[in-house]
């Protein structure tokens, strides 16, 4: 059953005009525009090298956060959540079909943008052991944006989840360290958006991807309390109708 609903759920984001536009789309687009021409300062060497792990970055909170808060906001509002609710098909097994396809979503993205990124001049760094520090990364930031994502469609009306949901997806576009360096709010600003998520997976993505560097505990502590809380408040205060 959680696979049906897992490959439902898949079919139906794919067939989504609005979520491809922001899981796939905009990151594509974003990644070229900006390794392609000098718009921001992104320090020494090549500009792919910087915006390549920041964009994986935003894949990832486009398609647990943004995307998945507003399909389950609407889902809560037109019903289908109830309905789902009182099939044979559990609770949390329907939140764990939907889980499977974020991160089937998310598969594509990563390999999509990698292989642009690469035809832009991405040479990546990292190992065996620097690829499972991206993996961890990347389970981790997952875990954190969908808690999130699922928080907010949870208690929120569907509209407002809408608008909400867009506007921190811009906040966090320019402000969380995908684009634009942290170094560029000072260093009181740097240290605040550090603490958020999306910046511990953008910043934890380029250590090792960009410099070569061993596992980013820091980071992976900071998604992994984001993704601790925000499953917990989600699990508590989701309302299914």
């Amino acid at each position: 059953m959680i696979a049906a609903q897992a490959v439902l759920e898949t079919k139906m984001l794919l067939r989504n005009g609005e979520q491809l536009l922001l899981t796939i789309v905009i990151p594509t687009l974003l990644l070229v525009l900006f390794s392609s021409v000098d718009i921001v300062d992104t320090g020494a060497g090549e500009a792919v090298d910087f915006l390549a792990p920041g964009i994986l970055a935003l894949a990832v909170m486009s398609t647990a956060f943004t995307g998945q808060a507003i399909a389950t906001g609407f889902e809560r509002r037109y019903g289908v959540l109830k309905r789902l609710a009182s099939s044979p098909l559990p609770r949390w097994a329907l939140m764990t079909a939907k889980t499977a396809s974020v991160l089937v979503t998310e598969v594509l993205q990563v390999v999509l943008l990698i292989v642009i990124a690469l035809a832009l001049g991405w040479s990546p760094h990292g190992g065996g052991a620097g690829a499972a520090a991206v993996v961890l990364l990347l389970i981790l930031g997952t875990a954190a944006f969908s808690g999130l994502g699922l928080l907010m469609a949870g208690t929120l009306k569907a509209e407002a989840t809408l608008g909400a949901a867009n506007l921190v997806f811009l906040l966090l576009l320019v402000g969380g360290g995908v684009i634009v360096p942290l170094e560029k709010f000072g260093s009181a600003g740097q240290h605040v958006l550090g603490l958020l998520p999306v910046s511990a997976l953008s910043d934890g993505l380029r250590d090792v991807l960009q410099h070569g560097a061993g596992t980013p505990w820091g980071d992976l502590g900071i998604l992994a309390a984001w993704a601790v809380v925000a499953l917990a408040a989600a699990g508590r205060f989701f309302r299914w109708e």
